[in-house]
């Protein structure tokens, strides 16, 4: 009588411990991911947008209270954040292909200097919040406007947008320090190399579009009408 041999649901994937019972391969599990990741950062397009809209529409209806505002924007120190991010994006990449090639060093490497970079943006913004906060730049009832008191009120709403977006961007920064800390710490135990790299990949995708928000942000906020 022939034995008939009923395989195991998880036999298919005994031969790679990454891939998950649900997937076919490697590939389908990769693409799945990135179809995820994909639409998680279209809505946080939709997210930015919203603030975006409203910058716009208020910059239209009070176009010389926000020009009035242009001189409290510290131009040098938001080029240096952008720089450092355009660096920290090209350290990330350095990171993937790191991992996507299996060499452990080069991946930890870039991955710290990654990090270092973000924190360097986050110390900078926080001397600007400072900044801000000592000049009475902070809308509420502190907020003072000498030099054009007849905006008093009307500037107010550019400050809250620029402290809105720039502070919603940086607690993007710090989740994205605290998803590459995870990776630091697998990448130590080896965990990344030719054959799974999906993590490093992701996690890079939302790194790489948290910079891209800033480089709309810094225009907008830092270089449109200024004056000093």
């Amino acid at each position: 009588m022939a034995e008939t041999i009923i395989a195991h649901p998880d036999a298919h994937a005994a031969h790679d411990p990454h891939l998950r019972h649900h997937f076919v391969n490697a590939d389908q599990q990769l693409d799945s991911a990135t179809l995820g990741m994909w639409t998680f950062l279209i809505t946080e397009v939709l997210f930015f947008g919203g603030m975006f809209t409203a910058y716009v529409i208020y910059r239209n209806l009070y176009p010389g209270a926000f020009a009035s505002t242009s001189i409290w924007m510290n131009v040098p120190l938001g080029g240096l954040n952008t720089g450092v991010l355009i660096c920290s994006s090209l350290s990330m990449a350095l990171a993937v292909r790191a991992a996507q090639l299996g060499q452990r060093k080069a991946q930890i490497i870039s991955l710290i200097c990654t990090m270092f970079f973000g924190v360097i943006f986050l110390c900078v913004k926080a001397y600007e919040y400072t900044e801000k906060y000592l000049e009475h730049k902070v809308p509420g009832p502190s907020f003072t406007y000498d030099q054009a008191p007849q905006f008093l009120h009307n500037a107010q709403i550019l400050f809250f947008l620029y402290f809105a977006m720039t502070g919603v961007h940086a607690a993007h920064m710090i989740v994205g320090l605290g998803l590459l800390t995870f990776l630091l710490v697998e990448a130590y135990k080896d965990k990344y190399g030719p054959g799974y790299f999906t993590p490093v990949e992701m996690i890079g995708l939302y790194w790489h579009f948290v910079d891209v928000v800033w480089i709309f942000l810094f225009p907008l906020l830092y270089l449109i009408g200024h004056t000093r």
